[in-house]
């Protein structure tokens, strides 16, 4: 017996996380900050281990690290979908992406918040 889910159109499931990994793929490739994103979150996940974070700290360190990759990625879609909709210049345009940046830019801020009250305290210890 197959696995396999079928939308309303008939198409099988599995084909919506090809399309979504080869999304995230793309995004890797084309997207400095999200990469940089990503590496500053193995980074915080290192350092969580090293700092044996509890349950909760491990549940905001995720919820934080979620947030701005999630962000980023949707930050990605529209700048990518006004580019599509409108190549040449347009204030409207503009103002659209730099809203969708200022998402990332928050988001990127309350991370590390959310990083520094879960690692300072921690960290002092150590010293």
């Amino acid at each position: 017996m197959s696995l396999e889910l079928k939308d309303k159109k008939g198409k099988k499931g599995h084909i919506g996380f090809l399309h979504a990994f080869a999304g995230l793929i793309g995004v890797w490739k084309s997207e400095w900050n999200f990469r940089f994103h990503s590496f500053a979150a193995l980074l915080v996940i290192i350092v969580g281990f090293m700092l044996s974070l509890t349950i909760m700290e491990w549940v905001l360190i995720s919820f934080a690290v979620g947030m701005v990759l999630i962000s980023e990625l949707i930050n990605t879609a529209i700048e990518k979908t006004i580019d599509y909709l409108k190549p040449e210049y347009h204030p409207s345009a503009r103002f659209i992406k730099d809203a969708a940046a200022g998402a990332v830019l928050v988001s990127a801020i309350v991370a590390v918040v959310v990083g520094l009250l879960i690692f300072l305290p921690k960290i002092n210890i150590l010293l």
